[in-house]
């Protein structure tokens, strides 16, 4: 998978401060995804509501990623920032609902709400969301912190934001 400028994405590693340099690696670590075939991706956040999932080349990312045995898991608070801004995404989650699980944790306030990614080689976690400030990083000692985070709120979750509404 090639990145935006033409150059084979790179996995995000060290520090990242900003809106768009967190919006790239989120970019990042969706190209690295398909491009190392990543078996497992656990996305979080209170709503998504900035994070690129609406743009081309993150659906087309997850597009070359997704295939029988792979999974995507997303914990929110609330998916309506999703639904209203992140059409692309939620058009390409309709044909793979089957690899992709959604998830509501409302116990965790809206403000308080990590926002993280987690993968079995690689995590991103925003320190600070106004800022939109992170760590990403490779080592294993930082993929195991964000995935005992990861799986304490998912303890708590319900499944959350069907791909389709069934109704009469």
């Amino acid at each position: 998978m090639e990145h935006e400028t033409g150059a084979p994405a790179v996995l995000p590693e060290g520090r990242f401060e900003g809106r768009e340099a967190f919006a790239q690696v989120v970019r990042d670590a969706f190209a690295c995804a398909a491009a190392q075939e990543w078996r497992e991706i656990v996305i979080c956040d209170a709503s998504f509501e900035d994070w690129p999932l609406h743009e081309r080349l993150v659906v087309e990312a997850l597009q070359a990623w997704s295939r029988s045995g792979r999974r995507l898991t997303m914990v929110a608070a609330g998916y309506d920032a999703v639904a209203r801004h992140q059409a692309r995404f939620v058009t390409w989650r309709k044909r793979w609902d089957h690899i992709i699980e959604c998830r509501s944790c409302r116990a965790v306030d809206a403000v308080d709400f990590p926002s993280m990614a987690w993968s079995p080689v690689w995590a991103m976690r925003r320190l600070d969301l106004v800022r939109s400030t992170g760590v990403a990083s490779s080592a294993p000692e930082h993929r195991v912190r964000i995935r005992e985070a990861l799986d304490e709120l998912l303890s708590g979750s319900a499944p959350a934001f069907p791909s389709t509404t069934l109704g009469l």
